[in-house]
């Protein structure tokens, strides 16, 4: 990254008109959780796994946008990619044939597991969450769909009602009915549910916002038998754990089950253009768009330029094997966070996840929140999980260096030792 040339004065400026505009434009409530955790500052440069704010502080990106930057920062390619479809062209008319999104859908046909061929092309995680819950009941002709507590699918009307934390439901009551909910993991609750009414069920390979929840040994396997035993089918959300991010390029992989829809997103676009996607089998494509081709669509799905930057966001995740790098990596990251944890144990509960898909369990949530913000003064950003405060995500690009997972485990231990000071002087 090239040096910031702003002087202090106008790194000040800039920011405090931000944090003005934020105020009075933006989301003044949100700004004040910026705040208290230390992140009131103004992005400026991304590079790999690194960030630099306004003020020139470098930070190694352990959040990464959720999973969004699993190629980094400013991927030179990526990037060279989509100007150059920029500059021929970025959107798609829409009345002829579209080059990009047929070598994309080519390519995801080409890595996805099973049956899955067809692919629709939208803009983000929630819209295919939305489309894939649309051709569940429109390939089956029900209507009731299963998911899981502690599920996170997206915050649209479709996807919210198949979330499973009531915090975020609640205040847009009354949701699309049809939907209801048993606990993650649990094979004899699935079970239970399933009927001869029953659409879909909905997963999550790991759940990520519910604190890095893994699925247990069998589990997606016991999913896939029932909804084959009922008629039902089995949407696996790979918006977060997709495109290498726990070691496998679908996480489904790691249990040899292949679902018969499948949504992306985060990842897909190299950190650059947003992209989301749901995958189909044959079989459910027919049934959604045989008679009426045109019963979902989107005016923005499917441009060029999206589709420039995850064509080429996939040929370098399979060209650099970066699930084996995830694979390797989530290995030292989680060995090195269970040796903070060993040398804390009453503050950290447990480190858990799977590739670089990994979540540090705080006894008390109000202590990770205190170890967050003493990350960021150590450079390393991290964030709790939205459906579990408790838990501290690693979620880092998969091209981040040995040295820099060196540097992040020791500044998070430099971060324990900080609040466990803190909390000894403030509790005498």
């Amino acid at each position: 990254m090239s040096e910031t040339v702003l002087s202090a004065q106008e790194v000040e400026r800039i920011t405090q008109e931000t944090i003005e505009k934020y105020a009075r434009y933006v989301n003044p409530s949100a700004l004040n959780l910026l705040k208290l955790g230390g992140f009131d500052k103004v992005e400026w440069q991304g590079c790999g796994a690194t960030l630099r704010d306004l003020a020139g502080n470098e930070y190694i990106d352990c959040l990464g946008g959720y999973g969004v930057f699993s190629l980094g920062h400013v991927n030179p390619r990526v990037v060279a990619a989509v100007q150059e479809q920029a500059a021929r062209l970025p959107l798609s008319s829409k009345t002829f044939l579209n080059k990009p999104l047929a070598d994309l859908a080519e390519l995801l046909a080409s890595v996805a597991p099973g049956d899955l061929q067809y692919s629709f092309l939208c803009n983000s995680g929630t819209e295919a969450v939305e489309a894939a819950l649309k051709f569940a009941r429109a390939a089956t002709g029900r209507a009731k769909i299963v998911s899981t507590i502690g599920s996170y699918h997206g915050k649209t009307f479709g996807a919210l009602s198949a979330s499973g934390r009531d915090v975020y439901k609640k205040p847009f009551e009354p949701l699309v009915p049809g939907f209801v909910h048993v606990p993650f993991g649990d094979e004899d609750a699935l079970a239970s549910i399933l009927d001869g009414e029953t659409a879909a069920v909905i997963l999550e390979p790991v759940q990520g916002e519910n604190g890095i929840h893994v699925a247990p040994d069998g589990y997606l396997q016991a999913a896939r038998r029932l909804c084959d035993q009922h008629g039902a089918l089995l949407i696996l959300d790979e918006v977060q754990t997709g495109l290498g991010r726990t070691g496998t390029m679908f996480a489904c992989e790691h249990a040899g089950v292949a679902p018969d829809l499948m949504t992306l997103a985060k990842a897909l676009g190299g950190g650059v253009v947003p992209i989301g996607a749901v995958m189909g089998t044959p079989a459910v494509w027919d049934k959604v768009f045989h008679e009426n081709p045109f019963l979902h669509t989107s005016t923005f799905g499917g441009g060029e330029m999206a589709c420039a930057a995850a064509i080429t966001a996939l040929r370098i995740t399979l060209e650099d094997d970066l699930p084996a790098q995830a694979a390797r990596k989530g290995e030292k990251l989680m060995g090195g966070l269970r040796a903070v944890q060993a040398r804390y144990p009453d503050l950290l509960t447990e480190v858990r996840g799977i590739g670089l898909m990994i979540g540090v369990e705080f006894a008390d949530a109000d202590v990770g929140k205190l170890s967050i913000g003493s990350l960021v003064h150590n450079g390393v950003i991290a964030a709790y999980t939205l459906n579990n405060a408790k838990v501290m995500r690693f979620e880092p690009p998969l091209i981040i260096s040995d040295e820099q997972i060196d540097q992040v485990l020791s500044a998070f231990d430099a971060a324990l030792g900080e609040t466990k000071a803190l909390l000894d002087e403030l509790l005498g």
